[in-house]
């Protein structure tokens, strides 16, 4: 991507020396904690326990509070590793996709849909930290917490994707971004509340499908981002398409629940499968345009 123009966001709240334990940016080779790899069968678990692991729409990508071959993580005293260049670097790789997505969603919001957008802090945190969701663990993945509207994000996660699951890259990674930027741009709209009140009058099944259509939508909503980010910018460069249908291919809950337990189960998809995710980010690329991401009014998703 070519974001070397591109200012940074001011909206960026920088946790990182909060120090609530973890590692911090690590190089590839590092060791991984469960990762978004564990959210299939995280899922699974959720249900047969009794607790919807999409309760909070949009919010955590992996229900669980473990890392490290199950342990919890606790809070460390003294100071935190200091930022590494790699990492700085990713800080402002980080900021200024933020800013991108904000002056999209400022100028398209009120033009397609006559809704005003408020921007959404996203948190930079190692480790561990407090949201307005609860706690907020690296092992979650990227997050948007509708409860006090930020984006939660240890940096770290980026490079599993790049080592566990081979889907690294600039635009992946800002891929990530604009997707919880898409959960916010829902609640904004008031989907996400709808959604949240329709999933506790329906069965488990049921309550999964609409969570798969807020995913999707948010995959959607990220290819919006950036059909008008490289329309104003010429952020893109040959191959970052590429990298993101990559990441969305290798997200998709048949392919992380194959690989968790050998086989998928798509009544408990939550997230939508490889090629729905990969469908819903291209048609957000090729239109532009927030009503082609309405996946509540179509039958085949």
């Amino acid at each position: 991507m070519r974001l070397d123009d591109i200012q940074e966001s001011d909206s960026i709240e920088d946790r990182r020396g909060e120090g609530g334990g973890g590692g911090g940016f690590r190089m590839p080779g590092g060791g991984g904690g469960l990762g978004f790899g564990a959210i299939a069968l995280l899922t699974v678990v959720g249900w047969a326990l009794g607790i919807n692991p999409a309760l909070l729409i949009g919010g955590a990508e992996i229900v669980t509070g473990a890392r490290n071959g199950g342990q919890t993580i606790q809070r460390q005293s003294g100071q935190p590793p200091a930022s590494s260049p790699q990492e700085e670097q990713m800080r402002q790789f980080v900021a200024r996709v933020l800013k991108t997505n904000e002056d999209v969603w400022t100028q398209i919001l009120p033009q397609q849909r006559n809704v005003p957008f408020r921007k959404a802090p996203l948190v930079l945190f190692r480790g561990e930290t407090n949201s307005g969701c609860g706690d907020a663990q690296s092992a979650m993945g990227p997050f948007y917490c509708p409860t006090d509207r930020k984006i939660y994000l240890d940096m770290s996660f980026f490079e599993e994707m790049r080592t566990r699951f081979r889907a690294g890259g600039d635009f992946a990674y800002a891929y990530v971004v604009a997707h919880e930027m898409g959960h916010h741009i829902e609640n904004l709209l008031g989907i996400l509340p709808k959604v949240q009140q329709a999933q506790q009058r329906v069965s488990r099944k049921e309550a999964n499908l609409l969570s798969v259509r807020v995913e999707l939508m948010a995959d959607c909503l990220a290819g919006v981002w950036a059909y008008h980010a490289n329309q104003n910018w010429r952020v893109l460069v040959p191959g970052d398409i590429e990298k993101a249908m990559a990441a969305a291919t290798a997200i998709g809950d048949d392919r992380l629940q194959k690989q968790a337990q050998g086989y998928a189960v798509p009544d408990s998809f939550t997230h939508g499968s490889s090629e729905q995710r990969t469908r819903w980010l291209q048609q957000g690329l090729r239109s532009g345009q927030i009503q082609a991401c309405d996946t509540f009014n179509t039958q085949a998703l």
